[in-house]
This record gives C-alpha cells, structure tokens and sequence, in this order.
C-alpha cells in the first residue's frame, strides 16, 4: 500500500511537470522535496520562509537537507508580523500566516515559470484544526501528501525508506503556536520563546515545547522523560536562566507534551 502512494505522488510530480515547494525543513515538506527532486530534477525548486517566527537553527536545517537531496533551495522573507490580524493572535492566526506565505511564493513561482506551489500538509493534518489549509487551497496550492492520504506515520516510513537521515525529526511548528489564542505576539516574545526551547536541548530534550502563557513559560516534554528531566536537570540554574530571558515563573506541565495543546480549548 506504501509502495503504492509513493508511486501516486511520483505521478503528481511527473504531471506537474515543475513545481515550486514550500519548504519548512519539516518531515513533511522534506519528503515532498525528495520526491519532487526525484521525479522533476532540475525542474523544482524549494523555498523557506524566513521570518520572526521561525528559528534559526531550523533556517540552517533546510538549507542542509535542501543540500544533501540535491534541490535548488532559496530563502524569502515574510511579513506576517506586519499584520495585526496575525500579532493579535486569534483562533485562525494560521490563516494570516499561510496566506503571507503564499501571497509571496505564488508571484514568485509564476515568474520563475512554476505552475504549481506545493506544500506538505499530510492526510492527518486534515483531520486537526488547521485553518492554513483553508488559505494555502484558496491560493490554488496543491498537497499531494493529503491527496494521496498519506499519514504522518507513513511520511516517516517512506523518509526513512528513501535514505532520509532526518526521518524522525520532532514536530517544529512556528513558534507563535506557543502562545495561547489571543494573547498579543511580538517580536520580543518568540525571541525569548526560542532561547528557551534551545536551552532545553542543550540538556539533551528535543520533542519539547515552552508555552509561554503571560509571564509564565511552562515546559512540555515528553511524558517518558519527565522523571529525568527532574532528576537530572540543574532546575535552580534553569529558573535563572529562564528569568533572564524575561519569565516571571517557569513550571512543568505533568502532562507532558502533545501536538495541538492549545486547541483543546477549541473543542471545550
């Protein structure tokens, strides 16, 4: 079954004929760009959003798996913190973003001579709140992942199966997600939300999130290593750091971590 989905986005790409891909540097968008490159060589290329929201080292991350597959990677900028319908952070911020995001790669691809953007919503994302989606569809992009129903668990096999090192990379969604709905986002906040998730890495924790709720950052790890995370981690010397950054009170969620927190509220 596998087998036959990666020949069914092969077909997409080979019908497209060139294409232009909106790379996060994520598992998704990696697959997709692997595939594409596969199938259309010098005839796709990959593009990332360079904006507040995105952490630098996840920047550094596309260009070095852009690199290793072989397809041509370029960066543009984005300015969805230039919209207050995006800063006031209301239930659809992603709405904002992803229409940012196409509004700059579409333009981009007609005059490169790319009929299609292709992004790499997978069949699971359909299943979550997301209304990105709704934006990145109204802008004609295509998402071959979700047209062929490919889930997040099979986007993992077929990248581990093509030869992709980074096939279980953790979930990266942009840092504005750390905030709760209508909290205001700012430049400074998501500079102080991503110091302290890589600080968090450095003790050795990479599926994590620092929701950063007021003047309080409340870490999430996964349930499995909560215990080490207490046992083994300087928590004076982090609370001294988190401070720093500018955090009032910094607790640990004993829930642990899970993809789409803060929707929860939604359905509440």
């Amino acid at each position: 079954m596998l087998e036959q989905k990666l020949k069914q986005l092969k077909t997409i790409f080979a019908e497209m004929e060139r294409a232009l891909i909106a790379y996060s540097g994520g598992v998704d968008s990696t697959l997709v760009a692997k595939i594409a490159y596969d199938v259309l060589s010098d005839r796709v290329i990959a593009v990332t959003a360079e904006s507040p929201s995105l952490l630098p080292e996840e920047l550094e991350d596309a260009r070095i798996q852009a690199a290793t597959i072989g397809i041509t990677h370029e960066v543009v900028q984005t300015h969805e913190m230039d919209n207050p319908n995006y800063t006031s952070n209301p239930v659809n911020r992603c709405y904002f973003c992803k229409s940012e995001l196409h509004d700059t790669l579409k333009p981009l691809a007609l005059e490169r001579g790319y009929p299609y953007v292709v992004d790499g919503v997978n069949g699971d994302d359909l299943r979550d709140y997301r209304p990105g989606i709704q934006a990145a569809k109204e802008r004609g992009a295509r998402s071959p992942l979700a047209e062929v129903g490919v889930t997040k668990a099979e986007v993992r096999q077929l990248s581990k199966q093509l030869g992709l090192p980074w096939w279980d990379k953790p979930a990266q969604p942009c840092l504005s997600s750390r905030f709760p709905y209508g909290e205001m986002i700012t430049v400074a906040k998501l500079q102080r939300v991503g110091r302290a998730e890589i600080y968090l890495r450095k003790l050795g924790f990479s599926n994590l999130r620092v929701r950063s709720e007021g003047d309080t950052a409340r870490i999430e790890l996964l349930p499995e290593e909560i215990k080490e995370f207490v046992v083994t981690t300087d928590l004076p010397k982090l609370v001294a750091e988190f401070q720093e950054l500018g955090f009032v009170y910094v607790t640990l969620d004993l829930e642990g971590y899970r993809s789409g927190k803060l929707n929860q509220v939604l359905s509440q």
